[in-house]
């Protein structure tokens, strides 16, 4: 795989070591390929270090409390409730490593001269120089450089007090108040994460819809949950600026204002990884943006020996799309110029706020809906925890294209409903399968019965109605 000049050659040489780049490089291996897999650092996934999983911790650390602060709704009175600030942060941080650590050992798995640390740019469609002055000629390429977190200018002058997803998990206490710029899930997470641990948090957006939740309703019901721990500024700009022991926020809008924070977290989104890599010596087609376009189910970019993967291709920045566009682009790019199109999975969200809110399919117009309101339901409300909806979205002969959905239970219904929309299952059939009582699962009921009453099916014999309202 290499000569006395320096010159690496193989079969896939892999840029990035994230999620996307360990699921191709293990790909193209599989398929008998000769692998380089390159990174500057190989720190880990994104996930361990600095997203999904020290955000579920602090997250975890803000349900406890929480849960003790509702408790005298079940006539539970916990006395003294006190927040160490630290004592959280160092178990997020102790935790976290324990997720990276077990990612950095999959790197000494790898066979001997697969990992290459270094940085790579294009120097023509099947070749990459590195840093280090070698030169590496691939047969097939993969993109899979990830993404960084967004720091527009009004933020950039800020310095520590200006915080994004990857650097708020290194705070040694809890801020004393914080502002959040972005209502999307990194956002919204780690708001109502903090403003449940005690923290005065204000959140800012210049949309008026949270989340980007598509029904109205649903969107409302995840305003609702949010605000009962953040204090919400929507439809407004902001800009910031260093002030005496925090940074001032100034906003335009309904109620324009300013106010001084402690920290603020920037969550307005995470571009694409691309600069440095020389795209133009790669011959590649680049949209409005500078990314690479590229075959969704094929990962191939044009009809070059490229492939793009996970969040470097600006497409859906989820860590199991992640992982599914690595394993296509490594398996085409090692039977390059063979390529084969893949069939993609239903398109899935969840934002963890409490109550959790999930995006689900399509929610094409015209598609016969369903509703479930879940302020009534009977294990909702046994657990004083009964608010939200959802509502399904299915074709004319009940198949489930899709759903929307803020409620107990969010992250698991939603997997359920995932499921059925995958399998091609219609209400009908769902209705048919048993529900045990009571459950949050019996809550989807009305939606389901919409659904076939608007199908013109009459639903199964053996599931009546004779539960009372809210059971």
């Amino acid at each position: 795989m290499s000569d006395p000049q320096g010159k690496l050659t193989c079969d896939v040489a892999v840029i990035g070591a994230g999620t996307a780049g360990i699921a191709a490089e293990a790909a193209a291996r599989k398929q008998g390929a000769r692998t380089l897999l390159i990174d500057p650092e190989f720190r880990g996934t994104l996930c361990a270090n600095t997203g999904c999983m020290p955000s579920k911790l602090l997250l975890a650390a803000a349900h406890a409390a929480h849960d003790i602060r509702r408790a005298p709704v079940f006539g539970i009175h916990p006395e003294g409730l006190r927040i160490d600030g630290k004592a959280v942060m160092q178990r997020v941080r102790d935790e976290r490593d324990h997720f990276v650590r077990a990612t950095r050992e999959s790197f000494d798995k790898l066979p001997d001269g697969t990992a290459i640390s270094s940085r790579a740019r294009f120097a023509g469609p099947n070749s990459l120089a590195l840093d280090d002055g070698r030169r590496i000629e691939a047969k097939a390429i993969v993109i899979a450089t990830g993404s960084s977190p967004l720091m527009p200018a009004p933020f950039r002058d800020l310095g520590p007090r200006a915080l994004t997803n990857e650097t708020i998990f290194e705070l040694p206490d809890l801020p004393e108040n914080l502002a959040v710029i972005g209502g999307g899930p990194i956002g919204l997470e780690l708001a109502q994460a903090m403003g449940r641990l005690g923290v005065a948090v204000t959140l800012f957006d210049k949309a008026t819809t949270l989340g980007k939740a598509r029904d109205p309703q649903v969107a409302e019901a995840l305003k609702q949950a949010v605000g009962r721990d953040v204090t919400l500024k929507l439809g407004c700009d902001t800009t910031a600026a260093a002030a005496k022991n925090g940074v001032r926020i100034d906003w335009s809008g309904d109620d324009s204002d300013s106010a001084v924070f402690s920290h603020v977290l920037v969550a307005v989104g995470r571009p694409p990884n691309l600069d440095g890599l020389d795209l133009d010596k790669a011959g590649l087609a680049l949209d409005d943006h500078g990314t690479p376009l590229f075959n969704r189910q094929t990962l191939q970019c044009g009809d070059a020996p490229i492939f793009m993967a996970g969040d470097a291709d600006a497409d859906v920045p989820l860590l199991h799309e992640a992982s599914d566009e690595g394993a296509i682009a490594g398996a085409n790019a090692a039977q390059f110029s063979v390529v084969t199109p893949d069939r993609r999975k239903t398109a899935f969200s969840v934002i963890f706020t409490d109550p959790a809110h999930a995006s689900i399919g399509l929610a094409p117009e015209g598609a016969l809906t369903g509703r479930a309101d879940y302020s009534n339901q009977g294990r909702s409300r046994a657990e004083a925890r009964a608010e939200g909806c959802m509502v399904l979205h299915a074709d004319p002969q009940g198949h489930l294209l899709g759903a929307d959905l803020c409620t107990p239970g969010t992250e698991h219904l939603a997997h359920l409903l995932v499921w059925a929309v995958e399998r091609g299952l219609t209400a009908m059939d769902l209705l048919s399968l048993p529900f045990y009582h009571p459950t949050l699962e019996e809550g989807m009921k009305p939606a389901l019965r919409e659904i076939c009453a608007k199908a013109g099916q009459t639903q199964p014999a053996n599931q009546d109605s004779a539960c009372p309202p809210g059971a």
